[in-house]
């Protein structure tokens, strides 16, 4: 479907937090499936697993759990989900990706440690293009191989370095609906768009904590108008671009007590007085946002690694026809009547 020609910006409203420390301990990755289903990748010192949460924040149980044997996971980063209802975990601990079905059976896994065509050094992101296939990030390799879905390895680019094309520990991948490539470099502080066969189109970012500038960015993702989110994790934010890279604006937390979260707290009377005598404002925002998700209702998932738990906001925009906007001014200017 062709893009927008442009967007009227309404806003970007907050709606509410998932999960809690005791379930959804310290997220890094989450997916998004049926009928209000959420698979939230959590790794850290309480857990290491596959929570599966309802939209309501219902806890349902989990998948796998810590390890280094087939069926586990040791230290893992990103979780995809198919439209088969396989989920694809990829595993920096044991170089490798697991594969689970959403009833929580083991279904096998894919590549091996090294710096070889099918091999891995602590993958990290990974997403699907228009044909299907997977695409995964090898940080420590400092490239991007592409895959099919049972593994077959089809192509790979990069290399260590800070030029275009090159990258220093890559991190996030997304794809868009157009079959654009998008990697985030996180030690160069940037992002990287790419076409299908790695072909540099552009870059944008820089460090530091200005608008536009980024901290060790970690996920990525770009919805169906082009907009790209960028979880800007030592900043503690997550930034939105529009498709040609320029900076919109952004978001910090604004986290209320999840429906699970506030069933605990009412029934502890220590952690109750804890926070009825807290300054509530730090409790809002991101500490350590990992990844950004996206859903077919324009909602934004933000995985607030360090609070454990997901926030999630709601896109407000409408779309525009060249005949109700002028054209693109060169320099533009705002103001609200």
């Amino acid at each position: 479907m062709p893009r927008a020609y442009a967007l009227l910006r309404a806003g970007f409203p907050y709606v509410k937090s998932l999960g809690m420390r005791r379930v959804t301990s310290n997220p890094v990755d989450l997916a998004i499936g049926r009928e209000g289903r959420l698979y939230v990748l959590c790794r850290g010192s309480l857990t290491v697993d596959i929570r599966r949460l309802t939209w309501d924040d219902e806890d349902l149980d989990v998948i796998s759990g810590p390890g280094n044997a087939d069926g586990k996971l040791l230290w893992p980063a990103n979780i995809l989900l198919d439209g088969d209802d396989t989920l694809y975990v990829s595993d920096e601990g044991r170089h490798c990706v697991s594969m689970f079905s959403t009833a929580g059976d083991y279904l096998g896994k894919w590549g091996e440690p090294g710096a070889g065509a099918g091999q891995f050094n602590r993958p990290s992101g990974m997403a699907f293009d228009p044909e299907g296939n997977l695409y995964v990030v090898d940080t420590l390799n400092h490239r991007i191989q592409q895959y099919s879905k049972d593994g077959g390895f089809r192509k790979q680019w990069g290399s260590f370095g800070s030029g275009e094309g090159e990258f220093n520990m890559p991190w996030g991948i997304t794809v868009d609906d157009e079959g654009a490539v998008y990697v985030v470099d996180w030690r160069n502080d940037r992002v990287q768009k790419f076409d299908a066969d790695g072909g540099f189109i552009a870059m944008f970012g820089s460090p530091g904590s200005g608008d536009g500038q980024f901290n060790r960015p970690t996920g990525i993702a770009v919805d169906g108008h082009g907009d790209i989110y960028v979880a800007d994790w030592g900043n503690n934010r997550v930034q939105l671009f529009d498709a040609d890279g320029r900076y919109v604006e952004q978001f910090y937390g604004d986290a209320t007590l999840s429906k699970m979260g506030r069933a605990y707290v009412l029934a502890n009377p220590k952690p109750l007085r804890q926070r009825e005598m807290a300054n509530l404002e730090p409790q809002k925002r991101f500490r350590g946002p990992a990844s950004v998700r996206l859903d077919d209702d324009g909602r934004m998932y933000v995985a607030d690694c360090g609070p454990h738990r997901i926030q999630v906001y709601q896109k407000d925009a409408v779309e525009l026809t060249p005949d109700q906007i002028i054209p693109p001014q060169n320099a533009p200017s705002f103001s609200v009547a």
